[in-house]
């Protein structure tokens, strides 16, 4: 199903009526444009009802470097096990009450770590955007997550297309051209394997 934003917008208006906050989960593979899917869909219901969405990136919860360093996971940076899943749940737990303000950390993609404190959720902010590779991964600590969503999607995004996004975004961040394709191939290309694999079905698949 591949809904406009505007028609997706109406519908999760439609749904959160009545609600102090509702919660959606925006789930898909790296490269699949969650980032910026969520970004417009929080954009048009705020053209609709000003101020009533704000996104949460699960990206925030990315094990600093200094931490990944140590145990070994640098090098794959970006896999289930490099995230502070319990971070995630104990805030997402904070903000189910809409009854204050919640900080949230972000992560600053140029300088590759997360930002503690970088956005604050508000409790006008009745419709919450959380969008990430494994919200809806059918393992354990993530399966945990799936409590706290109202209303769940999966952006579905062909594999040929992902690579040839992934390896772009590689070589804007500097990367040469065989350093973005081992990047692409041997570490996104692979989470997104998983991701399409052990995801459980969403509400909503989106094209």
């Amino acid at each position: 199903m591949n809904p406009s934003i505007e028609a997706m917008a109406e519908q999760l208006l439609e749904q959160s009526a009545g609600r102090r906050r509702y919660m959606v989960a925006l789930a898909g593979p790296p490269g699949a444009g969650k980032s910026f899917r969520s970004a417009w869909l929080a954009r048009a219901l705020n053209g609709c009802c000003e101020g009533v969405a704000e996104v949460v990136p699960m990206d925030g919860y990315h094990f600093d470097n200094a931490v990944l360093e140590p145990r070994g996971l640098l090098p794959i940076k970006g896999a289930p096990e490099t995230f502070d899943v319990d971070g995630l749940l104990h805030d997402l737990a904070r903000l189910r009450p809409a009854d204050r303000d919640v900080a949230i950390p972000v992560f600053d993609r140029p300088l590759d770590l997360a930002r503690a404190g970088g956005k604050v959720i508000r409790p006008s902010h009745r419709i919450l955007i959380i969008e990430g590779n494994y919200l809806l991964l059918d393992e354990a600590p993530w399966s945990s997550l799936r409590d706290y969503f109202d209303f769940t999607l999966f952006l579905e995004v062909e594999d040929d297309v992902l690579e040839q996004r992934l390896i772009q975004r590689w070589l804007a961040m500097g990367q040469d051209q065989a350093g973005a394709i081992s990047r692409t191939c041997d570490k996104d290309m692979l989470n997104a394997e998983l991701i399409k694999r052990d995801s459980i079905a969403a509400d909503l698949h989106w094209q």
